[in-house]
């Protein structure tokens, strides 16, 4: 049983429920500040990378695949889960090569949570002077179109929501002086 950091919280077990490509559903039961238990099923995924990726042309490179969750085909950016013994770094300059081809200066964003119902720590970077360097070599159950896009059509994106990584977007914008 571990106490959280502020000792409010105490977890009394953690059961996996599920587990599948790099996801698992664990049931976590606590006991909380009031004294009261409760099990919150909680999303565990490994740690993963986004990459808002630049050409010199100014143009924002994205992946166009089918997404389960929304089950629609979406925009977004590269990345992927970091592998066992793999820095982040490491993990973002490779799936930015494996999903698209490209391949850029890279400088680390900041990292973060995915919801507060999963365990995933999401590592942003922005990739600058991108160009294609390779073919484009996706993993066996990614289905990938690599698509250009101008900076506006990316910001209407954005402010669409139609994305799974919206966050990383604002946050590459932001720290490029491009909002």
């Amino acid at each position: 049983m571990e106490h959280t950091a502020d000792g409010s919280w105490l977890e009394i077990s953690r059961t996996s429920v599920w587990r599948r490509f790099g996801r698992a559903i664990e049931a976590v039961e606590y006991r909380m500040p009031d004294g009261n238990t409760e099990t919150f099923y909680l999303a565990a995924v490994r740690p993963a990378v986004s990459v808002f990726a630049l050409t010199p042309d100014r143009e924002v490179i994205l992946v166009e695949q089918y997404r389960p969750g929304p089950a629609r085909v979406l925009r977004e950016l590269p990345g992927g889960f970091v592998d066992p013994r793999e820095e982040a770094a490491g993990a973002a300059a490779r799936e930015l090569q494996e999903e698209t081809g490209y391949a850029g200066t890279l400088t680390p964003l900041t990292t973060c949570y995915d919801d507060a119902y999963s365990t995933m720590v999401r590592h942003c970077y922005a990739a600058t002077d991108c160009l294609q360097v390779a073919a484009p070599t996706p993993d066996s159950t990614e289905h990938v179109k690599t698509v250009l896009v101008p900076l506006e059509e990316f910001r209407a994106q954005l402010r669409s929501g139609a994305s799974t990584d919206v966050e990383v977007g604002y946050l590459a914008l932001d720290y490029l002086g491009l909002l």
